[in-house]
């Protein structure tokens, strides 16, 4: 029970503080996987990739299934139930609040500020999984110094085709997902 009391906390601080979506969360959960050691780095690209590709949001399907992996069905519902409470909580006070103040300079400065931090949130997030995804990170740890052991190669080309590919055809997403997949099983990734 403590382990879930455990995930109950940290999951619920990461709702609180992870403001701007899914992505924001994925410093905290950096931050998790470093202070327990309940899922690996590898693990949180793999919460990624299932999260994007399966329904419902990012943070919710990641949290969920973090929980899954370190406690089994009741972690599964244990992370994102207290990863959402913040939220509830803080949705349900600020209705109450917002209608009588949105006037007010305060709120509106408060508000280009919470932006801003889901703005850097979200570009850590991004930095982080490119690091994960694009490059040989135990070279990284070596005394590796040569460029090309360290740069995946063949996911820095995948990743810069489906890019192209998003741009120029402006295709749903999934289109993208499912071809990186079959890529990713065909070249063995």
């Amino acid at each position: 029970m403590h382990v879930l009391a455990e995930m109950f906390f940290r999951f619920f601080c990461c709702g609180l503080f992870a403001i701007g979506g899914g992505l924001a969360t994925l410093p905290f959960l950096y931050d998790i996987s470093e202070a327990t050691g309940w899922f690996s780095f590898q693990d949180i690209s793999n919460m990624i990739a299932i999260s994007e590709s399966t329904p419902g949001p990012l943070g919710v399907n990641m949290a969920t299934y973090a929980g899954y992996r370190t406690e089994g069905l009741i972690g599964a519902l244990v992370a994102p139930l207290s990863l959402v409470l913040p939220s509830v909580i803080i949705i349900i006070f600020v209705s109450k609040i917002l209608d009588r103040f949105k006037t007010s300079s305060v709120v509106q400065h408060t508000l280009y500020g919470l932006r801003a931090a889901s703005s850097g949130l979200i570009a850590a997030a991004g930095i982080g999984v490119a690091k994960t995804a694009l490059l040989h990170l135990d070279a990284l740890q070596g005394a590796a110094t040569d460029v090309m052991a360290v740069i995946h190669w063949k996911a820095v080309v995948l990743a810069v085709v489906l890019y192209w590919g998003l741009k120029k055809f402006k295709k749903h997403p999934i289109v993208y997902i499912v071809a990186a997949a079959v890529v990713g099983v065909v070249f063995r990734f």
